[in-house]
C-alpha cells in the first residue's frame, strides 16, 4: 500500500495558449530528469517576454522618480517602494520559471500565488501611479515616472488575465472532465 500522493504539475504558471508545447498539464515524473536546470524555452514565451517588459517599465519608472526633484516626499517614496517591490517579485517569478524551481518547491501553489501577486501588485501600482501623477507639479521626471507606472500597470493587468486564464480556467475545465 502506497502512502505517497501523486502530484500533477504544469510546466508554467502563466502564459498564452500553446506557447508551452506538449506537457502542459501532464504529470511530471518526480525522479531525476535529463532536462537540466535551466529552461531554454521559457524566455521565448509570451509570459516571459511580458515579465521582462514589466520589469523594464518598472525600472524606468523608478529611475525617473528617483532622479527627479522631490516636492512631496511621502508620495514619491511610496511610488519608489511599490515599483521596486513589484519589480523584485516579478523577477522572482521569472527566475522560478526560468530555473524550474516550481518543480522543487511543491508546497507552494505557484499559479495562485502569481495571480494573487499580480492582483495586489497591480492595485498598489495603480494607486502609486495616480498619486505620483497628481503630485508631479509639472516636473518632467515625475510625469515620466507616472506614465511608465501606468504602462506597467497595463502590462500587469495583461498578466492578471493570463494568470487567471491559466490557474482558474484550466482548473475548472479539468474538474469538468
Amino acid at each position: 500500500m502506497s502512502h505517497g500522493a501523486g502530484v500533477v504539475r504544469t510546466t508554467c504558471s502563466s502564459g498564452g495558449g500553446g506557447a508551452f508545447g506538449p506537457g502542459v498539464g501532464a504529470a511530471q515524473p518526480s525522479g531525476g530528469s535529463s532536462e537540466g536546470l535551466l529552461d531554454p524555452i521559457y524566455p521565448r514565451t509570451h509570459a516571459a517576454q511580458l515579465k521582462v517588459a514589466q520589469m523594464v517599465t518598472l525600472l524606468i519608472a523608478f529611475i525617473c522618480v528617483k532622479s527627479s526633484l522631490w516636492i512631496d516626499y511621502s508620495a514619491y517614496s511610496y511610488f519608489e517602494v511599490v515599483t521596486i517591490c513589484d519589480l523584485i517579485m516579478i523577477l522572482a517569478f521569472y527566475l522560478v520559471h526560468l530555473f524550474r524551481l516550481y518543480r522543487v518547491l511543491t508546497c507552494i501553489n505557484w499559479p495562485l500565488s502569481e495571480l494573487l501577486h499580480y492582483l495586489i501588485g497591480t492595485l498598489l501600482l495603480l494607486i502609486a501611479s495616480i498619486v505620483a501623477a497628481s503630485r508631479s507639479y509639472g516636473q518632467s521626471g515625475m510625469v515620466a515616472g507616472a506614465v511608465f507606472g501606468f504602462l506597467a500597470t497595463f502590462l500587469c493587468m495583461a498578466s492578471i488575465w493570463l494568470s487567471y486564464k491559466i490557474s482558474c480556467v484550466t482548473q475548472s475545465t479539468d474538474a469538468a472532465v
